[in-house]
């Protein structure tokens, strides 16, 4: 069974002016709700409050959890080598599949834990030292 050319039509919507004017009604909402929020924030503002001083840092400020054992480094180190060590860091585990490219042996798989065991475990104890204390 096919179905005659005036079935096919009447079945389709126009793109104008149905879809037009709903975009149009759409738009025109939006515009009401943000014309209301300006004049009810001009007839009552929020006040901001003081202005921000940059030489008065407050006593309890601290970084967010994840850079907190880079925190508490900073007080056991030099400020430049607290910037210098987590640069290298990053840079030597960008670089290592390029750099070591030889056979792994059983000994230096083991050091390699290892070694990513105590980075580990120094990065949570600076962090929860950071947090607690």
């Amino acid at each position: 069974m096919s179905e005659t050319e005036s079935e096919k039509t009447d079945q389709t919507i126009p793109f104008y002016p149905d879809h037009i004017l709903t975009e149009a009604k759409v738009a025109l909402g939006l515009l009401v709700i943000v014309v209301l929020v300006g004049v009810l924030g001009s007839i009552w503002p929020i006040g901001l409050g003081a202005p921000a001083d940059p030489m008065d840092t407050p006593a309890n400020a601290q970084p967010e959890w994840y850079f907190l054992f880079l925190y508490e480094m900073l007080k056991y180190v030099s400020k430049t080598l607290g910037v210098i060590i987590p640069i290298v860091g990053l840079i030597v585990l960008a670089l290592w599949p390029f750099i070591d490219r030889k056979q792994d042996s059983q000994r230096a798989k083991k050091v390699r834990w290892g070694m990513a065991i105590v980075a580990c475990l120094v990065v949570a104890a600076l962090t929860v030292k950071a947090a607690i204390g």
